[in-house]
């Protein structure tokens, strides 16, 4: 709201520009803010198309509001030309606006003002140590640079220098429950600790991509063959040459002991693996071993040792009550179903088999009971 506010003043609609690399609550919330989504494109290595940029930046410079970046980018690279598209959106006249979502590659290493962000918010659930859901609030600080300051909301009750409008929460200043967490991660971390942070994440990232990339195609990279502090994993191809689909493979990791990271998104097909700079070297190794032995399964059923329908992929995940059942009609054993790694014997088991996700979100049902119960 803030950031329409100057090109309002102007007696303008304002613009808001929105890569289609962006996060869908990018455009949601630039709509939600009365603003014009103008969608700029991405070249083919995911990247903020330069030109398209220019072209649009120019079209609509007189309503030109702001553009809506990640960095680094949503596809989990440090964009090189970042510094050129905040530069060029300031050329006409627009805000930059950073969406805070990967500041985990940034904090203690650069300053989102240095490179050109007038606004920012910081997701305190994936930086800053708060709970990520859990069924309480959530809160995002935005922080500004000082011309945005007056544009800022206010509150009924206790003003926010002098400013009564535009209250975006109860309270002027946020979660007083939430709050803490965060002041208290930073205050026991400090400087260094923040950027050793940052550090491992990114170190932890190109560490897992690198033992990776022989068995899957990464995605993107940037100019020197590097990840920021996430990467992407193609799986498009096994679906033609195995009849294996991403969802095949997440289901499977649940079998190692592994809940799937993220599933056909940002890019379809794929997984996003964002390791954070918490996990240990050996759990790590765990997850690499497990997807390059799920890979090796997809390479026994291209060569046809595993069925291309019945086969530990399609399958899984397989529960304790399969694998002990007297009914095993499987053409695979059971140690493979089950143990496919020593450590898979201390694992946490998988409570149900395969579930038909497409059906169940398509097809919602009522598990309210009937009004007789209620009387």
């Amino acid at each position: 709201m803030g950031l329409r506010r100057p090109a309002c003043h102007k007696g303008l609609s304002p613009v808001c520009l929105i890569p289609t690399s962006a996060h869908g609550t990018n455009p949601a919330s630039a709509n939600m803010a009365n603003m014009r989504v103008v969608v700029v494109e991405s070249d083919k290595h995911g990247n903020i198309n330069y030109k398209d940029l220019a072209a649009k930046a120019e079209k609509h410079k007189d309503e030109l509001s702001a553009i809506m970046i990640t960095y680094p980018s949503t596809h989990g690279v440090f964009e090189s030309s970042i510094r050129d598209v905040c530069d060029k959106v300031h050329e006409h006249g627009g805000q930059v606006y950073l969406d805070g979502a990967n500041m985990n590659a940034q904090v203690g290493l650069c300053r989102p003002g240095d490179y050109g962000s007038d606004v920012s918010h910081l997701n305190l659930h994936k930086t800053f140590c708060i709970p990520h859901g859990g069924g309480g609030p959530g809160i995002g600080p935005i922080g500004v640079k000082k011309h945005l300051a007056p544009f800022l909301p206010g509150h009924p009750v206790i003003p926010v220098d002098g400013r009564r409008h535009g209250a975006v929460a109860g309270a002027p200043w946020g979660s007083a429950s939430i709050l803490p967490i965060t002041w208290a991660y930073i205050r026991m971390m400090g400087h260094n600790g923040l950027k050793k942070a940052s550090q491992m994440a990114i170190l932890n990232a190109n560490y897992m991509a690198r033992r990776l990339e022989g068995a899957y195609r990464i995605v993107y990279k940037d100019e020197q063959g590097l990840v920021a502090h996430e990467f992407i994993l193609d799986c498009k191809s096994f679906k033609k040459s195995a009849g294996v689909e991403v969802v095949d493979i997440a289901k499977r990791l649940m079998d190692y002991g592994f809940h799937s990271p993220t599933m056909s998104w940002p890019v379809h097909d794929c997984l996003m693996i964002e390791p954070t700079e918490s996990e240990d070297k050996g759990e790590m190794d765990r997850l690499i071993e497990a997807l390059l032995a799920i890979r090796e399964e997809i390479a026994m059923i291209e060569r046809g040792e595993l069925d291309r329908q019945r086969n530990p992929l399609k399958m899984a995940p397989h529960t304790l009550a399969k694998v002990v059942s007297d009914d095993w009609d499987l053409p695979y054993s059971r140690e493979l179903a089950a143990f496919p790694k020593p450590w898979c014997h201390h694992k946490s088991w998988p409570t149900v088999g395969r579930i038909d996700d497409q059906y169940g979100d398509r097809n919602l049902v009522c598990t309210c009971p009937p009004i007789e119960f209620y009387q």
